[in-house]
């Protein structure tokens, strides 16, 4: 399937910035059109999943539904955002049919190869609007080859919420339905903390707080870490630790695998492949048109932990006391009823990976914490609401 004119014309027409500061300028964002549908996906209970220590899974079945979703729709640009335990994007009316099958599809996936539940939506924008929400759209380019949707407006939160409610439902695909998973892997394993802590942040506006005093503390939040030397991104200059993940390989082994084909020999050959791919990152080997050196500099920067969607989400790597500094800074938010935020400290990050080709440059690395991140900030944030 060939790019959407409509979906690219629209793209075409919003703001891209390099500067993350931005993502508080609200000219930069576009009204997405009105006939377009939202697409969403979040595990059901990922709290309890995390405590048994499935993370990497909850993970994986947040970036299957980007992958899928890209995949059905043939590699045509759509924006989307990923979630940590689950994901959210926007098609034009002639895509949606085909995302909405690729949502089905994921979600018997992930029940039945991940035993986990995917729950799924389809929320047209005009049905945001008709509720007095928003929806618009910015891009924060990352690199020359990629540009993450940045949403705002309040219209994907309150499409979340509703979805929450059982509204706007999709139903799963027949039993065995697959999704066209092609370029989804978690083969890394977890990159540990180099400053101290990898720290996961989700800021929200506090109902009533005013847009003005939630704008200028988003632009006080990033501004503080941004000029902290004590702050870097989870994955070092040099690429992440080339140790490949017993886990993740199970996962790609089952994202992977064709009609008929055992797991073990789909993990046997995998383990293969991974051992030839670890050699050739490691020692730098040039095969055919991939270049391992520029594809480890172009995961670097295409990562992906920072993003906005109706909220601020961070997973940083920064000493304790930068992490002291900005929760000590939202607490004085919350308390003047400005903003909700979740934070949530661990040891080491996770990167979920969505390649699409490894000779070219457009390819996607998805950043969470690695014990609980965005799921256990939000867990945290929703305590916080309901207080």
């Amino acid at each position: 399937m060939s790019g959407h004119p409509d979906g690219d014309t629209f793209l075409a027409e919003v703001p891209t910035f390099a500067s993350f500061a931005q993502i508080a300028d609200t000219s930069l964002y576009r009204p997405v059109p009105q006939d377009w549908t939202i697409g969403l996906a979040d595990v059901v209970q990922s709290t309890t999943a995390i405590e048994a220590g499935r993370y990497k899974a909850v993970n994986m079945a947040g970036a299957a539904v980007i992958s899928a979703v890209s995949n059905a729709l043939g590699h045509g640009r759509f924006p989307f955002v990923f979630g940590g335990d689950g994901a959210s994007f926007a098609v034009p009316p002639g895509w949606a049919e085909a995302a909405e099958r690729a949502l089905a599809a994921t979600a018997t996936f992930v029940r039945e190869e991940m035993a986990l539940e995917l729950r799924i939506a389809a929320v047209p924008v005009a049905a945001i609007r008709a509720a007095g929400r928003d929806l618009t759209l910015a891009r924060f380019q990352v690199s020359p080859h990629v540009a993450y949707a940045m949403f705002a407006g309040g219209g994907l939160a309150w499409a979340e919420d509703e979805m929450k409610r059982g509204r706007f439902a999709l139903p799963a695909a027949p039993a065995g339905s697959r999704p066209d998973l092609a370029g989804l892997s978690c083969r890394f394993d977890e990159i540990p903390a180099r400053r101290g802590v990898i720290l996961s942040v989700i800021v929200r506006p506090a109902a009533g707080g005013g847009a003005g005093p939630y704008r200028d503390l988003l632009t006080e939040v990033v501004g503080l870490v941004e000029a902290s030397q004590d702050m870097a991104r989870p994955v070092p200059e040099a690429g992440p630790p080339l140790v490949w993940s017993r886990a993740g390989r199970d996962f790609e082994a089952r994202a992977s695998r064709k009609p008929g084909q055992g797991l073990g020999g789909r993990r046997l050959r995998l383990a293969v492949g991974h051992a030839i791919s670890s050699a050739i990152l490691r020692y730098r080997i040039p095969i055919g048109g991939f270049d391992p050196a520029r594809y480890l500099a172009e995961l670097v920067v295409n990562s992906d932990y920072r993003k906005y969607d109706d909220g601020l989400r961070m997973t940083i790597d920064c000493a304790p006391e930068l992490a002291d500094r900005v929760e000590a800074r939202l607490v004085r938010a919350a308390a003047e009823g400005v903003a909700v935020y979740g934070l949530h400290r661990q040891k080491a990050a996770l990167m979920t990976c969505f390649t699409p080709s490894p000779t070219e440059s457009n390819h996607l690395h998805f950043i969470d914490g690695a014990a609980g991140g965005y799921a256990a900030a939000a867990s945290s944030l929703k305590m916080g609401e309901a207080s």
